[in-house]
């Protein structure tokens, strides 16, 4: 009887807008231009909003630096997920914005304000049965 093949555990991004690098210190958000009227978004897309066509979409690295435009300490959240913690709007220096926790400061209103500079960091947050782990971003104080 032939033994099952078994796959290489892979590294993989949480979302589809996260590219990973051969180091944590090289992975990166991207993004989606409109080469039709020039509109950035954050990942891929299949239509532009601005323009209503179809693309064609370039790829473009977006910075990791950023600041925080708005903030909400949450308290309250499903089981296994510990609280409080901080979830953010990021504005990015390209004019985009993505959604993501921050990292490294004590969830209390004190410890934030608008327009804190942040940094991306990735990490590993999960494994799967197979062995393949996930990858996550958030953002930390700059």
């Amino acid at each position: 009887m032939a033994e099952a093949a078994t796959a290489t555990p892979e590294t993989r991004p949480l979302v589809p807008h996260l590219k990973l690098g051969e180091t944590r210190d090289q992975d990166y958000l991207a993004g989606s231009r409109c080469q039709n009227c020039g509109t950035l978004y954050v990942g891929p897309r299949q239509f532009c909003a601005k323009c209503s066509s179809q693309g064609p979409f370039a790829t473009e690295r977006l910075s990791s630096n950023g600041e925080v435009y708005v903030w909400s300490i949450i308290h309250q959240s499903r089981p296994g997920i510990p609280t409080p913690y901080i979830a953010a709007v990021v504005d990015l220096p390209e004019g985009v914005a993505v959604n993501a926790n921050i990292l490294g400061v004590e969830p209390k209103p004190e410890n934030m304000h608008f327009g804190m500079k942040v940094k991306m960091e990735t990490e590993k947050v999960s494994e799967d049965r197979e062995g393949n782990s996930y990858i996550a971003y958030h953002f930390v104080p700059a």
